[in-house]
């Protein structure tokens, strides 16, 4: 599969899961996808809650569906959002993405109408803290 192929399927992924995102509140729907070490695409959506701190992001929602599903590691990650600017990924989700993924792994941030924005974890998360250092 060529890299054009994965972010389209990734893409789509990311969007079908934004589709079913639970946003009452902000009205702000998230998707994400991760293409992971077994080959396989894994979604998740943005679930917010009343108890605004409770809710969760849509990146660790994919992270949640890659590990039950049996993924371990994240190659690829495609975040898609409303509005024309690309959605990056919160600082909190920057550091989960760290967890499961190498520096060097690219994350795709799309705005729905704009063009998307492709940097390397380690430069959305510079000189990061991960499991290494423990």
């Amino acid at each position: 599969m060529t890299i054009e192929e994965i972010d389209k399927a990734l893409f789509e992924a990311a969007e079908a899961a934004r589709a079913r995102a639970y946003a009452p509140y902000s009205k702000f729907q998230v998707g994400a996808a991760i293409l992971a070490d077994d080959s396989k695409i894994y979604a998740g959506c943005n679930v917010e809650n009343a108890a605004y701190p409770v809710g969760n992001c849509a990146e660790p929602s994919a992270i949640a569906a890659m590990l039950a599903g049996g993924g371990t590691r994240i190659r690829r990650v495609y975040v898609t959002g409303p509005g024309t600017l690309p959605v990056t990924p919160c600082g909190g989700c920057r550091q989960r993405i760290r967890e499961f993924a190498d520096p060097g792994v690219e994350i795709v941030s799309h705005g729905v109408d704009g063009t998307p924005l492709v940097q390397t974890l380690d430069q959305l998360l510079p000189h990061s803290f991960g499991p290494e250092h423990l």
